[in-house]
This record gives C-alpha cells, structure tokens and sequence, in this order.
C-alpha cells in the first residue's frame, strides 16, 4: 500500500510538474493509472467513484503539498479550477557553502552517526554533495585516536518525541520524578528536545499542571502517545527552551547547597552561584541551586570541589567519584 501511494504521488508530481497549462482534475484523473485503475477514467458522467476520488486527490494534493511542492491553483475562462506547478517555484537555489561552512555540516553529520538520527543525517549530506556542496577534508579520517563528538540516543522515547516537537502535536507518556517510585501521567504540548551534560531532556507545556516543564527522557517510561489537537499555549523562542533545561536538567531545583570551590576555577558553578564567600585560604564557599542532576555536574570538577551540604548531596557525590575510581 506504502509503495502505491507513493507511486501515485510521483505520478501526480511528474504531471503537474511537466505541463504547460493547468490541469482540471478530470484530466489528472484520466491521465494517472492509479486513479484510473480506482475509479474509471471518470469521462461517462457522474458516478458513485466520484466523491472517493475527490477525496484522495485532495489527499494527495496536501501530501505533495507538505513535501514542499508548489501546486498553483488556477480557474480557467470556463471556469474549470485547473492545476500545475511552475517548475521555477520548485527549483531550489544553488547552494552556495565555502570549505568552511561544508567542514561544518560534515562535522555536524558526523555526531549523528551513533544516534537514531544516523540515516538521515548521512542522507542530507549526500543529497548537499549531490547539488554541488565542496568536498571538505575530514579531519578524524587520519586520526585513529582522535576525539570525536557523538550524541548518543538510546531512549526509546526519542523519535517520537522528535516527531511530536515538529509536528506540533500533543503527547501522553508516563513520567517516574527522581524521588519517586511509581510513574505518573502527564500530558504534555512538547516544544523541542535538548541534549544536557550527556542526557536528553524535553521542554513542553505540562497541560495538567498549567506550567512549563522539562522532563528526562531516561525517566519516561511505557510508550509515548500522541494526541489530537492543538497546543494550549503558546511556544517560546529557542533561546528560552535552552535556559530552562540547563537550569531545571529534569527536576526544578528545590533546594540549595553549600560547596567549596578552589579559588580562580568552576567559572560556571559561579555563574550560578548565589553567594560567595572567600574564605582566604585559596578556596571560596558558594551556594548554589540545588537539584537533579547536580552530583554529576559537581564530579566533573574533581578535586577543585568539596560538597559540604547538604548531607546527601556529598554522599552522592562521593559514591560517584568512587564509581570512577573502581573503573580507572
């Protein structure tokens, strides 16, 4: 059934792509063999095929028309709607990219190549070379042990997420919070989704709390659901989305913590910090926000950092770097 819609569209695309005047239904009805095949070339009168076939050529004219084809709509001098689509509507640019600008998308392809986005980032890539994008030199292919960016997705909930964000279309999932062990429903407008400090995290409009959220995707649990319908609120810009995740990373902060921090060092920790103090023996003790998520953050500054409440944050903390130090 896939292949033969897809056959019919091509079809359809070719036709109104290759005429020269607009074309009335009835003549794309009888010039298409799968509509002809359907429903008869449609030439001996009303039929009972009629309404069908309305119907899926409205079908078809919006699907071509959301894979980005320009159909023009057009009524003759008898008043006939006719259709085509111009040739230099539907013409891309040339693509202008320097050398730099093609490392860059070559760079950006290859962080996909372990994620479920692989495919189609490699199938774009192809098809800029293909429409005359330079051929940049790579510069991992000569370098075995050469550091790599990777964004690694194994979260069953990503693609449709991803899919939800761009379609614009509600979801229900269930949601187990850090400090709880039993999943809850939430439904939810998602916006986009952000990779933070190694986890993939959504921002989106939790409908039955009325509020934004962000939400880790590890914590989502069963299958995600779309819904019908529009979103409620409206979406922020990007640049919003983006500060909401690194500040909340999944949980909003409910608390704060005390740390010691070695003097001239953890300049993001004290970009968030909401005091500071200098102790005047070359460390500074800063209170920071405190939520999920933190004790991961904290243990990539290794010795420059000592947690010194609250109780179980340290503890965290603590068993962390011991993880780390069993496996080096």
């Amino acid at each position: 059934m896939a292949i033969a819609k897809a056959e019919r569209l091509m079809n359809l695309a070719l036709c109104l792509l290759g005429t020269r005047r607009p074309l009335s239904k009835r003549e794309l009805r009888g010039s298409i063999e799968a509509y002809v095949e359907a429903f008869g070339p449609g030439d001996g009168g009303p039929s009972p095929a009629d309404d069908s076939f309305n119907r899926m050529f409205e079908r078809d004219k919006d699907d071509l028309r959301e894979l980005g084809l320009v159909i023009e709509t057009v009524e003759n001098l008898d008043g006939e709607t006719g259709y085509l689509a111009r040739r230099d509507s539907n013409r891309l640019p040339p693509i202008q990219l320097d050398a730099e600008e093609a490392a860059a998308l070559t760079l950006a392809a290859k962080v996909w190549q372990q994620a479920r986005l692989a495919g189609a980032a490699s199938g774009a890539l192809q098809k800029l070379r293909a429409a005359g994008m330079p051929e940049a030199d790579d510069p991992y292919d000569d370098r075995p042990g050469a550091l790599e960016p990777r964004i690694p997705v194994h979260e069953a909930a990503f693609e449709p997420l991803m899919l939800a964000c761009r379609d614009r279309r509600p979801v229900v999932f269930g949601y187990r919070k850090s400090n709880s062990a039993h999943a809850e429903t939430r439904h939810v407008e998602p916006w986009t989704l952000e990779c933070w400090r190694g986890h993939w995290y959504l921002a989106g409009w939790d409908r039955d709390r009325g509020a934004q959220r962000v939400f880790r995707l590890s914590r989502i649990t069963g299958k995600v659901r779309s819904r019908a319908g529009a979103f409620t609120a409206p979406v922020p810009d990007v640049s919003t989305v983006r500060e909401a995740v690194e500040r909340w990373a999944g949980e909003s902060a409910t608390r704060t913590a005390l740390i010691r921090l070695r003097a001239d060092c953890g300049y993001p920790l004290r970009a968030r910090a909401l005091t500071v103090r200098d102790c005047g023996d070359g460390w500074d003790e800063l209170e920071i926000p405190y939520g999920h998520g933190l004790d991961a953050w904290l243990v990539e500054f290794g010795p420059d950092v000592v947690v010194r409440e609250p109780a179980d944050l340290r503890a965290d903390v603590v068993d962390r770097l011991r993880a780390v130090a069993k496996g080096s």
